[in-house]
């Protein structure tokens, strides 16, 4: 339904990582995240930790456009002690070099329920989009997946490193590198065998994918878990046969004309209704 009140060209039929809007030679990027407690978060998790995390998701946004952020606007839940959030956000605005120019706060009971929304500028234009691999192109990813999903267990065991869904990484220099080279772009933040069949439907054909090639930072008997899981934040991308990517990243699989499905993996096609990562 909401597609429907969509109807500005800069929405992007709500199908992409931001709205871009053109003002002259310049273009305005916009996106939104929400984050909730019991879902993109554990109960009592530190809220530094989960500051730093509103911040980078948004950021992850940004950088699927090549954009350089301009400000953020925050929705905060007030709670009984707003200290180590207040200390996670400064320490992620510094780390980004962004900063805040507003927003507003709620009191309210019940689970916390946070948003941010992120204004950039593009550093390419056009900006790229979700829509524009061709079949042909070559698909790639800028790093491992799994390293979110090995970093919550070890949180919730109280073992091992957990850095990585505590505290990811959002990739805005390498998006701005890539922004002029890639025909289709989107980051990785509900699992990539999810986010890459969503690649494909953007842009109207089947993405191939070899999953002994796809880099993961976990045991490979959990290969598959770690190729749905998301919350890794790796950038996703197509570009031209023949065309090397200006910056580390893995091929892991090849566009191709549509076919019945938009995901082959390893050859087969993968099962519309199946789980391919996680659904909002």
């Amino acid at each position: 339904m909401l597609r429907n009140l969509a109807e500005h060209p800069g929405a992007r039929n709500l199908d992409d990582d931001c709205a871009v809007i053109e003002f002259g030679r310049e273009s305005l990027v916009l996106t939104h995240d929400m984050m909730t407690e019991g879902v993109h978060y554990l109960a009592g998790q530190d809220p530094a930790d989960i500051a730093w995390k509103l911040v980078s998701v948004n950021m992850s946004d940004l950088a699927a456009k090549g954009a350089e952020p301009v400000g953020v606007l925050l929705g905060y839940m007030l709670v009984e002690d707003n200290t180590r959030f207040v200390v996670g956000l400064d320490e992620a605005l510094t780390f980004y070099k962004v900063p805040l120019l507003g927003g507003d706060t709620v009191s309210g009971k019940g689970p916390q329920t946070l948003g941010l929304t992120a204004i950039g500028r593009a550093t390419h234009r056009p900006v790229p989009s979700r829509a524009g691999a061709k079949a042909g192109d070559i698909l790639y990813v800028t790093g491992s997946v799994g390293a979110a999903m090995m970093g919550m267990e070890a949180l919730q065991s109280g073992d091992g490193d957990s850095l990585a869904y505590r505290r990811p990484d959002a990739l805005l220099q390498q998006g701005q590198v890539l922004a002029p080279h890639v025909t289709a772009i989107m980051d990785i933040s509900d699992g990539l065998l999810l986010d890459a069949s969503r690649l494909a439907q953007a842009s109207k054909l089947t993405m191939a994918i070899d999953s002994a090639s796809v880099p993961i930072a976990a045991p490979e008997d959990r290969r598959d878990d770690a190729m749905r899981w998301g919350d890794d934040y790796q950038l996703l991308f197509t570009a031209p046969a023949g065309e090397a990517p200006p910056i580390p990243a893995t091929q892991i699989g090849q566009a191709l004309k549509p076919l019945k499905a938009p995901l082959l993996l390893d050859g087969k096609p993968v099962d519309a209704h199946a789980k391919l990562g996680y659904q909002h």
